[in-house]
């Protein structure tokens, strides 16, 4: 019964799914403006954001698979590519914002760069959520319902549910 079970939570809900991308790729997130903001005073700031977006997008690429989505160990390359695309448009976003601020900001503090470059990598993120669940890992969780349900079909508990044990309901287990 534990492989059911295990299997059963490889696909976290939506909520769930949601809770842990914002601890995963909020944590990922808060890093990475840290990060920026400290390569952006040896190099030019679109270079360090598009460094950082690299580097982070491979670690929270990892984390989503292995935790986030529930898909069951490491990120496939397709995976890592089809992530690598929403996390260019999140890199779009933000080079964006950051553009926008300076042509309205002649000098803005750091405090007010981290603010705008946050609000946009959450708006991103929320996009990014999206693009993920339904589209990156989709295929990986609705393997896993399959594999569930085909290990230990509902007719066959209805059946044998009043009589039997629960080791034989399942032989999968």
């Amino acid at each position: 019964m534990e492989t059911v079970q295990s299997r059963q939570s490889a696909a976290p809900g939506a909520f769930t799914a949601f809770a842990r991308f914002v601890l995963c790729g909020g944590g990922v997130g808060l890093a990475s403006s840290f990060a920026v903001a400290a390569l952006a005073s040896w190099m030019p700031w679109g270079l360090a954001n598009a460094l950082i977006t690299v580097v982070s997008t491979l670690l929270a690429t990892e984390l989503h698979a292995r935790f986030t989505f529930g898909a069951g160990g490491r990120a496939t390359w397709r995976q890592h590519r089809q992530s690598a695309g929403s996390a260019a448009a999140a890199y779009a976003v933000t080079c964006l914002a950051m553009l926008v601020l300076q042509q309205l900001v002649a000098a803005p503090g750091a405090a007010l760069e981290q603010i705008v470059y946050l609000s946009a990598s959450a708006l991103a993120g929320v996009a990014r959520f999206a693009v993920l669940r339904l589209v990156v890992f989709a295929r990986n969780r609705s393997q896993a319902v399959a594999v569930v349900g085909t290990a230990c079909p509902v007719p066959a508990l209805a059946d044998a549910a009043a009589a039997a044990d629960p080791a034989v309901l399942c032989r999968a287990a």
